[in-house]
């Protein structure tokens, strides 16, 4: 299979619902095949979820590019990703921000997500493996957050840690499904866009979801 023309074929369908240039150009950029099972390389420019082991998933690129968008990144800002997963979305968030902070809370997805982000270069990225609290406070406030697993509510520790005018992605619902959240942080108010249904794993935490 042709990667390179999939690759090119994916970006022209996102192109048709996502006007954020800056963004698609991010995808374009980022190798989706070298985050994904080699099982699954093939279908690593289709518009849909993959599995990547563990019971998680490498996002749908058009949930990637809704979510990523909405942040509204400058090359100045800090952003902290809950669930780094494959490294995919932390590339993505990599070539837009200045620096990304992505915590994850299994530690084999983590080391490996490591591993792909340094042999393909990103030096403006540091990954952590999750400790009790959401997030990662030693080095809060941050600019944006986005939260790539669902959540029951938007969760106040996470609040704690955005900036004064940040920007909060997070996906709210039930264990199978949700509403994307856009919280903006204006003059100690919190701003909640919904930006449409969602299905994201659960945000296994103290402050989200127990495992089962």
């Amino acid at each position: 299979m042709d990667l390179d023309k999939a690759r090119l074929n994916l970006i022209k369908s996102l192109g048709i619902v996502i006007s954020d240039e800056a963004v698609l150009s991010a995808i374009f950029r980022v190798p989706r095949q070298l985050f994904v099972p080699p099982e699954m390389a093939e279908a690593a420019y289709d518009d849909r979820p993959l599995p990547i082991g563990q019971g998680q998933t490498i996002s749908q690129p058009y949930m990637i590019a809704l979510m990523t968008g909405a942040l509204g990144l400058s090359r100045n800002d800090r952003v902290l990703e809950v669930g780094t997963g494959s490294g995919y979305q932390t590339a993505i968030l990599a070539e837009l921000a200045g620096r990304v902070v992505s915590v994850e809370r299994l530690p084999r997805l983590a080391e490996r997500a490591r591993k792909t982000l340094t042999g393909l270069g990103y030096e403006n990225v540091e990954i952590h493996v999750a400790g009790s609290r959401l997030g990662w406070p030693e080095e809060a406030p941050y600019d944006a957050i986005i939260v790539t697993a669902g959540a029951p509510s938007v969760s106040r520790g996470l609040l704690e840690q955005l900036k004064e005018g940040g920007r909060m992605v997070i996906p709210v619902g039930t264990r199978r499904q949700q509403e994307l959240y856009r919280v903006t942080r204006l003059r100690g108010e919190e701003i909640v866009e919904d930006l449409g249904g969602c299905r994201f794993v659960p945000l296994i935490a103290e402050e989200a979801w127990p495992e089962e």
